[in-house]
């Protein structure tokens, strides 16, 4: 097991910024990153799903992750995510693309073609195989339309040694639970879900890769770090503040609504590559209404 102390607590799921020419913003993701540091978040993910990473070339791809690289300075973990639904073309990514200064990658179960779970297996053996990173699983059913189930998880834990975490978005309370009591003792499980985490926490997880701590960074680590410690009461007090917020993040889709808050706190252009696009101006002027609120 590598360095999973590093990767507890408060992960932050990197949003690309773009100019409005539609390249890549890199003095806007300087300043969003510089943000989420100095707010106190315990690592970085770059080329998550909130990163568009599809909507990335290959370059750029590069171009963005040693830039992340570069400006947490070695202050704070980076995760790389690189994942997919060709398992070859996920092993070429891993043996070409310069992975120095990533601390563990977060592979995203294939999504489309919807493997079966000894699919899924198969595919993230090939993948632990293929980088001597450690590698943290990521479902999310609602965006793959498959559910890597706990007895899936628990095999590739047991079966790679570099297979060392999840980050579960399910939603699925009850497979959150069967995952956590059949889990091996070392295995990380993190949640996926912003709207969840609290609930989460109380059953055992040991942090999140969030969303919600793009923009709202200081409330986000202080509901984590009140749940580290157990102080559940207060903890459910910056819930319930912040709750109605991620609540209109994800109403038209991630990351939409993140880069609409990030936005209107002057990091960054309100862009999206396509198929992406930005949200409603109703549902802006509620984000920003929400942030006045805080």
């Amino acid at each position: 097991m590598a360095k999973k102390q590093k990767l507890t607590g408060t992960g932050v799921a990197l949003i690309t910024p773009f100019l409005e020419s539609g390249e890549v913003d890199y003095p806007a993701l300087e300043k969003l990153t510089d943000s989420v540091i100095r707010g106190g978040v315990d690592f970085l993910v770059a080329l998550g799903t909130t990163a568009e990473t599809p909507a990335l070339s290959g370059a750029e791809k590069q171009e963005v992750l040693s830039a992340v690289i570069r400006y947490a300075k070695g202050n704070l973990p980076v995760v790389c995510g690189i994942g997919g639904n060709n398992t070859e073309e996920v092993v070429q990514q891993l043996k070409t693309m310069d992975l120095r200064g990533v601390d563990a990658i977060l592979s995203v179960a294939p999504y489309y073609n919807k493997p079966s779970q000894e699919g899924m297996y198969q595919h993230f053996k090939k993948v632990a195989a293929a980088t001597n990173k450690n590698v943290i699983l990521y479902n999310v059913p609602g965006r793959t339309g498959s559910n890597l189930l706990p007895a899936t998880v628990v095999r590739l834990a047991n079966d790679c040694r570099n297979i060392t975490g999840i980050k579960e978005a399910s939603g699925n309370m009850a497979q959150c639970l069967e995952l956590l009591r059949t889990k091996p003792e070392n295995f990380l499980v993190l949640s996926g879900d912003d709207n969840l985490v609290l609930a989460q926490m109380a059953i055992g997880m040991e942090g999140v890769i969030s969303v919600a701590a793009n923009c709202f960074t200081t409330e986000m680590i202080e509901l984590m770090n009140l749940s580290i410690v157990g102080k559940y009461e207060k903890a459910r007090q910056v819930m319930n503040k912040i709750l109605p917020g991620i609540d209109l993040l994800f109403a038209e889709g991630n990351p939409a609504g993140v880069k609409s808050a990030l936005y209107q706190q002057g990091i960054c252009e309100n862009v999206l590559r396509l198929p992406l696009v930005p949200v409603s101006e109703g549902l802006a002027l509620q984000i920003g209404e929400f942030l006045k609120s805080l």
